[in-house]
């Protein structure tokens, strides 16, 4: 199943000519696919979002050595405009909850990981108003093993992110259909992956589940 590029509303602004220093504002919509980036050679894990018109939507960077995990997450590079907060609920558990909110304190769901479901196939569950949405699968758990494997060998680790792509579904708990695709892309000096999805049917819930599949691949590279 793939999704094509989303089309702006007629309530939306109309495309303008791409450039590397436009961001993304509270009063804009996401335009699908988006292209999330880790820099290889940071130690500190940090990841750049940017949408179908090359518009920065977010940055993070994720503190290393927190017992609790806290994640903000910024409209700009510079982190100067702080968007949404990403807070788990316990010290160190692989069951832990993640409570989403923007800066005003109004809370989009929460993330959890499955615990020991997720030790060899990622899995985690999408929540709003303590009823679950969505769940975050793993296609092929072997394919991540791989990647991380040859990855750290000198040399060969360079050209892995060229072989192995490792696959991240979405989909609606009630029905089953899959509403977002997260697949990691070629690259050499940093780690790519391409959120495919359409906005139409995510309806509100968009915000939450870019997040939520955000929050989880930042777990999923603490991992290896």
């Amino acid at each position: 199943m793939t999704f094509g590029r989303s089309q702006p509303s007629e309530a939306q602004a109309p495309a303008i000519p791409r450039q590397s220093n436009k961001t993304y504002t509270a009063r804009q919509k996401m335009r699908f696919p988006l292209d999330l980036r880790f820099k290889i050679i940071s130690l500190a894990s940090r990841i750049s979002v940017r949408d179908a018109d090359d518009r920065l939507l977010f940055h993070v960077k994720q503190k290393l050595l927190k017992l609790k995990e806290a994640v903000t997450v910024f409209e700009d590079e510079e982190q100067t405009r702080p968007r949404y907060q990403i807070a788990a609920d316990r010290v160190l558990d692989i069951s832990a909850r993640y409570h989403i909110s923007d800066m005003d304190g109004r809370e989009l769901g929460a993330l959890q990981r499955r615990g020991m479901r997720s030790i060899w196939r990622a899995h985690y569950e999408i929540y709003q108003n303590g009823e679950q949405l969505f769940e975050i699968r793993e296609e092929n758990p072997w394919i991540k093993l791989a990647d991380g494997f040859f990855g750290e060998l000198p040399i060969i680790g360079l050209l892995s992110g060229y072989v192995f792509h490792p696959v991240y579904v979405v989909t609606r708990v009630s029905s089953g259909e899959m509403v977002m695709r997260l697949v990691k892309q070629p690259a050499l000096l940093e780690t790519s992956y391409r959120l495919e999805a359409n906005p139409e049917r995510l309806g509100k819930h968009t915000e939450l589940t870019v997040m939520s599949v955000l929050m989880a691949l930042l777990l999923e590279r603490q991992r290896g």
